[in-house]
């Protein structure tokens, strides 16, 4: 039996959540003001926790550990070639965040916000994809996978 491959490229999302609040990126694409969660794609060598913790460090200051893998999620935009399957993992902050600022080295990232749910809602066409939404209503709904990986060593 023959199987057509689906081409996909490998992304990660931080949900970093807050005392009630989203953390999100404000991008400009295209000439358009985008939101999205602290987000990119994973680069050669490195673990899907990696990654995760690497954009969020570039796109919002902020340097945490995550806490759960929230999932797998696929999505083709329509204007696009390209399919791409998205890891999102859970970053639950627990101290104040502080000031941070984006660090972003491609330029891509103009500000950072903290976003309650209605906030989102408000903002929900000028959401980078589907994703964004889908994955904070998922996290809403006490999806929390394990991830050995995402809890800290002992030893660190």
């Amino acid at each position: 039996m023959d199987h057509e491959y689906l081409p996909a490229r490998l992304t990660v999302a931080a949900l970093v959540h807050w005392q009630g609040r989203f953390l999100l990126v404000e991008e400009a694409i295209r000439g358009e003001l985008r939101f999205n969660q602290p987000a990119g794609h994973v680069e050669a060598g490195e673990t899907l926790i990696e990654a995760a913790r690497r954009e969020l460090k570039e796109e919002t200051g902020l340097e945490a550990q995550p806490t759960a893998w929230l999932g797998n999620y696929l999505f083709k935009p329509a204007d696009s070639e390209a399919t791409f399957l998205r890891t999102a993992l859970v970053f639950d902050l627990h101290t104040d965040p502080g000031l941070h600022r984006p660090a972003d080295p491609d330029g891509d990232v103009l500000a950072c916000h903290w976003f309650t749910l209605a906030e989102i809602a408000q903002r929900r066409a000028a959401l980078r994809s589907p994703l964004v939404w889908q994955c904070i209503q998922d996290y809403l709904a006490g999806t929390r996978l394990p991830c050995a990986p995402c809890k800290p060593s002992s030893s660190a």
